[in-house]
C-alpha cells in the first residue's frame, strides 16, 4: 500500500510547524524550499490542512502557516485524512456479502487506522530530540 508524496510533504510541514518557537506563522517560500517543492504544489497540501482544521493562515507581511489553536497535538491519521480523505485501499470486486478477502482487508485497514491515530507528531517530535542527543555524545 502506499499513500501520495503529499501525504509525505504535509506530515514533514506539520511537524517543522508544531516544532516552530511560539507558534509563529511559516511562509509558503521557506516551507517550500525545506522540502525542495515548489510553493503552488505545497499550497495545494496547505489548502487541504487548513480544510481539515489541521491549520491556520496568518495574513499580513509576517504571515504564513501555522498550526490551528486546537491543534497542539494531531495524530498521523489526522494528516493523512486530511490529504489522502477516508475511502477505503481495497475494495472487492466481486460484490458478494461476506466475501472473506475483503473482511480480512479491511480488519489490516481499521488496525492500521487505530495504529496511526494512536501516533502523535509530538511523540516523533519526542522520538527526533532523543536521537540528535544520542547523537552528540558519539
Amino acid at each position: 500500500m502506499k499513500y501520495s508524496n503529499a501525504t509525505n510533504y504535509a506530515l514533514h510541514t506539520m511537524l517543522h510547524l508544531m516544532r516552530e518557537p511560539n507558534e509563529n506563522a511559516v511562509g509558503v517560500q521557506e516551507l517550500a524550499e525545506m522540502q525542495k517543492l515548489s510553493p503552488t504544489y505545497l499550497s495545494k497540501i496547505l489548502t487541504k490542512l487548513t480544510k481539515a482544521g489541521l491549520i491556520e493562515s496568518a495574513p499580513g507581511a509576517k504571515g504564513g502557516y501555522k498550526l490551528a489553536r486546537n491543534q497542539n497535538d494531531p495524530s498521523f491519521f489526522d494528516v493523512i485524512k486530511a490529504i489522502e480523505g477516508e475511502a477505503n485501499l481495497f475494495d472487492c470486486t466481486i460484490h458478494h456479502e461476506g466475501c472473506l478477502i475483503e473482511k480480512t482487508m479491511r480488519q489490516a485497514e481499521e488496525n492500521m487506522k487505530r495504529e496511526l491515530q494512536g501516533k502523535r507528531l509530538s511523540d516523533l517530535i519526542k522520538e527526533v530530540e532523543q536521537h540528535k542527543k544520542a547523537q552528540r555524545r558519539c
